[in-house]
């Protein structure tokens, strides 16, 4: 895109040295890229927002949820959020996308390199824990406060009700290694300029990185996000 911002130009410089494969969304002070954690893979976006002094990161869950299960996907994430310090899950009733969303607003100051690792790794590894308890909750019938409550460690995994899915085939450790990441633009379709857009190529990278943060604890030192 032309006339890029410093914190865009900032943003693309962090992500070519950590060795992502990144695509700049035309016209869009965006870039898109593909993850693979140890749950699975979904697309992720970081966008630059220049009026606000605004740096935002997406991870966006790989499957919309089904309208009968919007109001248990609801609990599941308020009951995830509740609690998390950097970030949060947010989901969108028009189509039942989710998504989990970090943000750091650096007016007055300069977006780093180390903030942006902060609020990059912060967020995949959020959505790497929980993606699995929310496909158990779409498909496997589990009730969110007890999967959350396992996910946190209040419970161990076996006090876990799974239930019944209706498809046979449905695997307990839920894979998203045959999804077609080319079919997820309507999951995307509602993401305008002030979030992020559709029509996205795939790439991947590991999430075993040395150099990731710490889960979703923080220290208190650490700059208020937006």
């Amino acid at each position: 895109m032309s006339d890029e911002g410093q914190i865009f130009i900032k943003m693309r410089a962090f992500f070519e040295d950590d060795d992502w494969h990144v695509t700049p969304m035309d016209s869009m002070p965006v870039l898109s890229m593909g993850f693979t954690g140890k749950s699975g893979k979904w697309m992720c976006f970081a966008q630059a927002r220049e009026d606000q002094n605004q740096f935002v990161f997406y991870s966006v869950c790989p499957m919309n949820v089904p309208d009968d299960k919007l109001s248990t996907v609801a609990e599941f994430i308020t009951r995830a959020n509740y609690g998390m310090i950097i970030g949060n899950f947010e989901m969108d009733y028009a189509d039942g996308e989710v998504r989990y969303k970090t943000s750091i607003d650096v007016e007055g100051d300069n977006l780093s390199n180390a903030l942006i690792k902060q609020m990059v790794y912060a967020n995949v590894i959020v959505m790497d824990r929980y993606l699995p308890g929310l496909m158990r909750v779409i498909f496997g019938g589990v009730e969110p406060a007890h999967i959350i409550a396992t996910i946190e460690g209040e419970l161990p995994e076996d006090a876990i009700n799974i239930g019944t899915a209706d498809d046979e085939d449905f695997e307990f450790k839920f894979s998203l290694d045959d999804i077609d990441f080319s079919e997820l633009d309507a999951g995307l379709e509602l993401l305008d300029s002030e979030n992020v857009a559709d029509d996205l190529p795939e790439t991947s990278i590991d999430a075993d990185r040395d150099n990731k943060v710490e889960d979703d604890e923080t220290d208190d030192d650490t700059p208020n996000e937006s």
